[in-house]
């Protein structure tokens, strides 16, 4: 009978050992064995979505590319995604979830404000993450743990700037930013780039991140007649006030950076509405060159849709993420972060060298959008 017990006891550990709460695995993501957990946190509904249904797929891509040729050090890749719903309070939730549940590193998010959001928790958690956000206020958080997959709004505004005043003369200019995490950037760093320049902008009109209307702030504008309004506001919302503007007889070219040369955007304001819009990105399109044809080609493939700038950055990212690991050989922690910085990687976007600040390319080009796509801009 007590032999009986015994081995029912046994059985029972064994039992529990094999059923893992969900999220979890039986092996750690941070030992050598087992699959290599890596968590994809983005909208996944809301307004923002499709910034992460793009970083999901250029994540996925990557991920699967590798787990095909038989992972990293011969281990699998797991990747999961979450859904912040482009809310920093869920993100902070999330950023616990990951810790908790044994995530090596995270992708994402594509929105600043809930990626500076997370940052504290992660750093604490020394949670390395690969972001596609752009704020200035990324660096600010001065995380160790806090890498982004392409430029800031400096380098994209200074880029845009040089452009507009510098080789095209203009100085009749109008602003238009939002007051989320990505607007309060793009505000920051285009207005200081005019400054530089000794330009004032006609007009500095503020919205809200989630706001429909615009009828308001752009009769204001249309009253100044600017040569130039710069948007700073993601796809959808960008998308609306071109729209409105249209309808209400401004004729004003539009300019922004990655938001602006999205299908998104262009779908939301009209190809008509936004023919001829000035876009500042490091990816202008999927034929500049064999690798962005090649990353086109698998990503159409795989997704049946045409790859973007957001899938591209995210596809960077996880590649740099995956050579970080494999190099040193899946560390985690501080030790991850270090082979993250230490990674050399020539990208879609450009050759990746990440500073101190977790930056990591620094050079963006203008492209103008015509017949209802963005193409390089004429030199």
């Amino acid at each position: 009978m007590v032999r009986m017990r015994a081995t029912l006891a046994v059985l029972a550990v064994v039992l529990a050992a094999g059923c893992s709460a969900p999220g979890s695995d039986s092996e750690d993501a941070g030992s050598d064995s087992g699959p290599i957990k890596i968590a994809v946190v983005d909208a996944q509904s809301g307004q923002l979505s499709s910034l992460g249904a793009w970083e999901l797929k250029g994540a996925r891509l990557a991920v699967d590319e590798w787990n095909a040729q038989g992972g990293v050090n011969g281990r699998q890749i797991q990747l999961d995604v979450f859904d912040d719903q482009g809310d920093p309070t869920i993100g902070t939730n999330l950023a616990r979830k990951i810790d908790s549940e044994g995530y090596i590193a995270m992708i994402g998010t594509a929105e600043s404000a809930v990626t500076i959001a997370m940052a504290p928790l992660l750093k604490q958690a020394e949670i390395p993450n690969i972001t596609s956000g752009q704020s200035p206020g990324l660096v600010a958080t001065k995380s160790e743990f806090l890498f982004l997959n392409g430029p800031t709004s400096t380098t994209y505004d200074e880029t845009l700037a040089k452009h507009i005043v510098d080789q095209e003369g203009i100085k009749s200019i109008a602003m238009i930013t939002n007051n989320g995490g990505y607007g309060k950037g793009e505000h920051d760093a285009f207005l200081k780039a005019l400054r530089s320049r000794g330009v004032t902008p006609l007009a500095d009109q503020v919205v809200t991140a989630d706001q429909k209307d615009f009828s308001a702030v752009l009769t204001s504008i249309r009253q100044k007649n600017p040569k130039v309004i710069f948007l700073g506001a993601e796809e959808v919302e960008s998308g609306l006030i071109v729209k409105q503007a249209r309808d209400l007889g401004i004729t004003a070219t539009f300019a922004g950076a990655a938001p602006q040369g999205t299908p998104v955007f262009i779908d939301t304001a009209g190809a008509k509405n936004a023919e001829g819009a000035i876009v500042s990105s490091p990816y202008l399109s999927n034929d500049i060159d064999e690798a962005s044809k090649k990353f086109a080609a698998a990503y159409k493939a795989k997704f049946n849709e045409e790859a973007e700038l957001h899938g591209a950055k995210a596809y960077d990212g996880t590649q740099i993420l995956l050579t970080a690991l494999k190099t040193s050989n899946v560390a985690s922690g501080k030790q991850l972060a270090d082979a993250i910085r230490a990674t050399k990687h020539d990208g879609l976007l450009g050759d990746f060298a990440f500073d101190e600040t977790g930056v990591g390319i620094f050079e963006t080009s203008i492209g103008v959008i015509k017949g209802g796509k963005l193409v390089a801009a004429e030199s």
